[in-house]
C-alpha cells in the first residue's frame, strides 16, 4: 500500500471518529434497512479533488454503497454540475455526508487555487510548487490536490530533501560549509537546496556547487539579475526558485523573470472551501 493510500485511510478514519464517535444519534431516526439515493452538486466553479477520500468515507461505513462519478479529480466543474451520484444504506449515506464533503471542499479548494496560479504563469517555463504550509494531518492530501490543479510538489517533509535556510547556514559557519556538510551526508538521490537572501549569497551558493537555489523575497529586478548571474555558470548553473510575497497578482511577472520554480504557501493555506452540497432521495 502506498503512502498516499495509507494517508487516505488514516484521514478518513480520523474524520469519522471525530464526527460520529460512538454513533450517529440522528441517523437512528431512519429505518436501518432503508435505501437512499443522493447526488453531490457543485455550487460554484472549481477544479475537483478528493474523490478517493469521499469513496473511502462511504465505504468505511458500508462497502456496498455504489458511487458513480460524473466529474473526476483534476476536472473542472461549474455551479449546478452533478459531481457524483450515490445509492446505498440511508443511515450510512447520512452519517458520511459531512466528512465526505469536508474532504471534497478542502481538497477542491486547493486544486482550484493551484489551477489559478498555473494558468497565470502559462507560457513561461516557471512551475508552481507547494510548500509545507499545509493543514495538519492533510499534508499528502493537499499535495495530491496541488497535482490535480496542475502544480508540482516540493519536498513532502523534513525527511525527503535538504533545504538549507538562514539558521542552518549560521550554525554551519557559512554557505560553503553548509553545502559541503549537506553534500557529505546526503544520498545521491536527495535534493539539496539552499536559500539565499542576496545576489552576493547567490554567487557564494553557485561557487559552492548548489544545484537548486531558493531566492527568498527577491524583488523582480533582483530575480532578473539572479537569472543572468546563474546563466554565467553555464552547464553547472543551478535551478532557481522564487519564494516569498507571491500572490496571484504578482506571480506572472515573477515567472517572466526566467526562474524555474515559484513556491507559494497560498495554494494550501490561503484557500476558500469549495461549495458543494449533497441532496438525498429516500424511496
Amino acid at each position: 500500500m502506498t503512502d498516499l493510500q495509507n494517508a487516505i485511510r488514516r484521514n478518513v478514519r480520523d474524520a469519522l471518529v471525530e464526527d460520529i464517535g460512538a454513533g450517529d444519534l440522528t441517523a437512528q431516526l431512519i429505518d436501518a434497512d432503508d435505501i437512499a439515493g443522493a447526488t453531490i452538486l457543485a455550487r460554484d466553479s472549481m477544479v475537483l479533488a478528493g474523490q478517493a477520500w469521499a469513496d473511502a468515507v462511504f465505504h468505511e461505513l458500508d462497502e456496498s454503497i455504489v458511487i458513480d462519478w460524473y466529474i473526476g479529480d483534476g476536472q473542472s466543474a461549474e455551479n449546478g454540475d452533478v459531481i457524483c451520484k450515490l445509492v446505498g444504506n440511508a443511515r450510512a449515506l447520512l452519517s458520511g455526508e459531512r466528512a465526505a464533503l469536508n474532504f471534497l471542499q478542502t481538497l477542491s479548494a486547493t486544486a482550484t487555487e493551484t489551477a489559478a496560479y498555473v494558468k497565470a504563469v502559462a507560457g513561461t517555463k516557471a512551475r508552481i510548487l507547494d510548500t509545507r504550509k499545509t493543514l495538519p494531518g492533510l499534508r499528502l492530501a493537499q499535495k495530491y490536490a496541488v497535482r490535480m490543479g496542475g502544480g508540482s510538489n516540493h519536498r513532502v517533509g523534513l525527511f525527503d530533501a535538504v533545504l538549507i535556510k538562514e539558521n542552518h547556514i549560521k550554525s554551519a559557519g557559512g554557505i560553503k560549509q553548509a553545502l559541503q556538510a549537506a553534500q557529505a551526508q546526503s544520498a545521491d538521490d536527495i535534493l539539496i537546496e539552499i536559500e539565499v537572501e542576496s545576489l552576493g549569497e547567490l554567487r557564494e551558493a553557485l561557487d559552492g556547487g548548489a544545484v537548486r537555489v531558493l531566492l527568498d523575497n527577491f524583488s523582480q529586478d533582483e530575480l532578473r539579475e539572479a537569472v543572468a548571474i546563474n546563466a554565467e555558470y553555464g552547464y553547472v548553473a543551478a535551478e532557481l526558485e522564487a519564494s516569498g510575497n507571491i500572490s496571484l497578482e504578482t506571480v506572472r511577472a515573477i515567472a517572466e523573470t526566467g526562474v524555474d520554480y515559484i513556491s507559494t504557501g497560498a495554494i494550501t493555506k490561503n484557500i476558500r472551501a469549495a461549495d458543494l452540497s449533497m441532496l438525498f432521495r429516500i424511496d
